[in-house]
């Protein structure tokens, strides 16, 4: 593969859920046509196929709505083999899709997984280091209305990918960047940026989706509500902890914040740290703040959600190295609960942690 012809690259996005519908419609827009939305929802590829991806924008844009039209199919409509596969799904079924997916990857393809987590391993399992890359997504997505119609939760201005090889991966990484440029037109400049840190960018995400969308999924609240309540700020920040202890003894450098260095802020509790780490939290989720959980979509739409892939991982990280996670235990646990019927998702959950 050359930086320069990714426009006769086979390129898929496996799992275009809201999320991977934004991203292909975005790309189609900045003018890549050779991407095609892999769905196994009828509703979904129905819609898409006659009425094209519709993505309401934030408020910072003079535009409403992008509509594009997007090249959709089910995963038994794929023929050939892919030199580009961005992985979409749950991670619930990683490994069967990831061997699914082989008979349709060429020799030297690669698979870029935009799941949150710590997804990586799971997939370099089955193909690979080498081809194994990371895409850490900063904003969100929903459906509403239609099947087809979906909503940024996002300010457009804010919407960030950060790419990165998994362990000795790399040589592709220049591809995957000029790939998802083509999205930069119908976002902005600062869409795609490379690092070198992948791992410190996941557990700055994972420390985040843990603190909010397990808190989220928890109580039903968005994550600007999150921050702004007194006592779900103050369990957000339990739970930021706790990502940040596991991280720092595992020995990883945590992607910075805004500027912040979120592992030396919350890596010491003092009393200074705790008050600064207090009041920087709202101003920290500014641009997520109608933000809610894709883990409260799922369980509000009767499945099971991903608790055990974000809150969970972070407890079997800190199981392997001796470092404590009862915060997020608690959570893994009343989430499960809703799940199966025995709690309601109500703010009322936090007292639990009281």
């Amino acid at each position: 593969m050359s930086s320069l012809d990714v426009q006769n690259l086979r390129i898929a996005i496996y799992g275009a859920g809201a999320m991977g519908i934004t991203l292909g419609a975005f790309l189609t827009e900045g003018g890549l046509k050779n991407v095609d939305l892999i769905n196994r929802n009828v509703q979904h590829v129905e819609s898409l196929k006659k009425e094209g991806a519709q993505i309401d924008l934030g408020v910072d844009t003079g535009k409403k709505r992008v509509t594009s039209k997007v090249r959709i199919g089910f995963p038994e409509d794929m023929k050939g083999q892919y030199d580009v596969i961005f992985l979409m799904t749950k991670q619930r079924y990683n490994a069967e899709i990831v061997i699914s997916l082989l008979p349709y990857l060429k020799e030297d393809g690669i698979i870029c997984t935009t799941q949150n987590g710590l997804p990586e391993e799971s997939i370099a399992n089955i193909i690979g280091t080498e081809r194994t890359y990371g895409a850490v997504m900063s904003f969100g997505a929903g459906f509403i209305g239609g099947e087809s119609r979906v909503k940024l939760a996002t300010k457009v201005s804010a919407m960030r990918v950060r790419i990165g090889g998994y362990k000795n991966a790399g040589s592709k990484l220049p591809v995957l960047e000029e790939i998802l440029s083509y999205a930069k037109k119908a976002t902005n400049e600062n869409f795609v940026t490379i690092t070198d840190n992948l791992m410190g960018e996941r557990w700055l995400k994972l420390s985040i989706n843990a603190a909010f969308s397990g808190i989220s999924a928890m109580t039903g609240l968005s994550f600007g509500e999150i921050a702004s309540r007194h006592k779900t700020r103050k369990l957000a920040l339990g739970v930021l902890q706790e990502c940040v202890s596991v991280a720092n003894t595992q020995g990883i450098k945590l992607a910075k914040m805004h500027g912040i260095d979120v592992a030396k802020l919350l890596g010491k509790k003092t009393p200074i740290n705790n008050f600064i780490a207090y009041m920087v939290l709202p101003f920290a989720m500014r641009k997520h703040r109608i933000t809610r959980s894709g883990m409260m979509r799922d369980i509000l739409s009767g499945r099971k959600c991903e608790i055990d892939y974000i809150n969970g991982v972070v407890c079997a990280e800190g199981k392997k190295i001796g470092v404590k996670t009862p915060i997020c235990e608690q959570i893994v646990e009343i989430v499960h609960g809703i799940e199966n019927g025995l709690y309601e998702m109500d703010y009322k959950n936090v007292d639990f942690f009281i």
